[in-house]
């Protein structure tokens, strides 16, 4: 039942898909008759060689066609201003809402108002990551060979989703490679040098590992592959401790302790794991609000733009990539890739921005900015939500939710009752109750998606 009601809730986001050219469950029509034939088994999750077994069900919805009549502000502003207006919300909310068929701005409220972002800056390193790296590039995990000294190195390619069963495989590909060269012992060091190894600004805690482009499970130390969790010390040792006991199950001999070096420039490759697309981690990381996937993508991302990987270049470079987009930066000041900093200053013009850019049929590859959101009462951050009486909104609201104490934000789409699409962002700056101001900004969104107001 929780397989089909998730389903369910995400067909329902075909409507905006539907708006902006040869799209086909939020993959254009090409890149999905490209992906049957291509061999893609190598690398990926299983989740995803589970979806490939699994039958398509048949939409639930009918597409949108985009002809409905434009939302009329003065309608809409009768609807969603009084509910912006609750107790719960505290005195200094920010909105946006907008057209996303059109980029008509609707309604606005301090819509460039700084406010702490929360999780909802998610949204603005997934348009960032995906502009930098492109929706296909996938984070790699190399293993390579220094013949003159006889030691292997495995290198971190910023994968904080790479799990116990990736490195088994890595390890038997490894030893196979070391097999054909006649090596069946070797000494090993492992490879942090992709970017800075550092500690979030509010240190490690279950939110968070610390930082370092070699990671196991993100650093958890249960078998959870999200929320929040116990994380390790040092996830990069831990990694390679786990890959070394690996080798030596794949019949290679691993001779004296660890060592953390980088690898000669001139090193054999042997192996490699490659993620899932970055279109697919973006997904992940806005769906279930992953802190330690949205700083690899932005550290990566830096360094695509020509920028340092540590938190200094994240900072120039998520600003620089929504300055490209022409977004008002008004403001803005990013502190971090995740949310959890406090420092962070996002605006409700900013975040409307994004989701309209992500909505343009000019920009495709932006487009798993959208289709990662969690689907209200479905699934994600938002599948404990929307379930009370009388509840409006679940499955035709899609957002990304931010929460910090006195802090609490909505950002996303919302299909209304005409069938238009309309992007909004909603920013607490002092929300005294948690549950009561989740509950407001639920219904706002709520009832822009119950909106008849063409």
């Amino acid at each position: 039942m929780a397989v089909g009601s998730a389903a369910a809730g995400l067909v329902l986001a075909a409507g905006l898909v539907a708006l902006t050219g040869p799209w086909d469950g939020g993959q254009r029509s090409a890149e999905r008759d490209q992906a049957a034939a291509a061999e893609l088994v190598r690398g990926q999750l299983p989740a995803e060689r589970l979806a490939g077994t699994v039958p398509v069900a048949p939409a639930v919805l009918t597409p949108l066609d985009g002809t409905s009549a434009a939302p009329s502000p003065e309608a809409l502003t009768r609807i969603v201003a009084p509910l912006l207006e609750a107790e719960a919300l505290g005195e200094h909310t920010a909105a946006s809402v907008v057209d996303l068929a059109t980029g008509t701005v609707l309604y606005e409220r301090d819509e460039r108002a700084g406010r702490a972002p929360a999780s909802t800056v998610k949204v603005a390193t997934a348009v960032a990551a995906l502009s930098a790296l492109g929706p296909d590039h996938r984070l790699t995990t190399r293993v390579v060979l220094d013949p003159e000294d006889g030691r292997a190195y495995l290198v971190g390619g910023g994968d904080t989703t790479l799990t116990a069963a990736d490195l088994e495989g890595l390890a038997d590909r490894t030893a196979r490679a070391l097999a054909d060269r006649g090596i069946d012992r070797v000494r090993l060091a492992y490879d942090v040098s992709a970017y800075p190894e550092e500690t979030h600004p509010i240190g490690v805690n279950t939110n968070i590992a610390p930082i370092t482009p070699l990671q196991l499970n993100a650093g958890r130390l249960d078998n959870s592959s999200q929320g929040p969790a116990d994380r390790a010390d040092d996830p990069a040792k831990d990694a390679a401790e786990s890959f070394a006991r690996q080798l030596a199950e794949a019949g290679v001999e691993v001779d004296g302790g660890l060592k953390r070096r980088a690898a000669p420039g001139g090193a054999e490759e042997l192996a490699d794991h490659a993620s899932a697309p970055v279109a697919s981690l973006v997904e992940r990381m806005l769906t279930a609000s992953d802190n330690d996937l949205a700083e690899a993508l932005a550290r990566m991302t830096a360094l695509a733009s020509d920028q340092p990987g540590d938190a200094g270049g994240v900072r120039r470079a998520l600003t620089d990539r929504l300055g490209e987009l022409g977004v008002p930066l008004d403001g803005v000041r990013l502190a971090d890739a995740s949310g959890l900093d406090r420092e962070g200053r996002l605006t409700a013009a900013l975040l409307t921005g994004v989701l309209a850019a992500a909505a343009d049929p000019a920009n495709p590859e932006l487009r798993p900015t959208l289709t990662g959101l969690p689907v209200a009462g479905f699934t994600g951050t938002l599948a404990n939500r929307y379930d009370g009486d009388g509840a409006s909104g679940a499955g035709t609201v899609r957002a990304k939710t931010g929460t910090l104490t006195g802090v609490n934000s909505l950002a996303g789409t919302a299909t209304t009752a005409e069938g238009r699409v309309l992007g909004f962002a909603f920013l607490t700056a002092d929300a005294a109750d948690a549950g009561a101001a989740q509950e407001a900004l639920d219904a706002a969104a709520g009832a822009l998606a119950g909106c008849a107001c063409g």
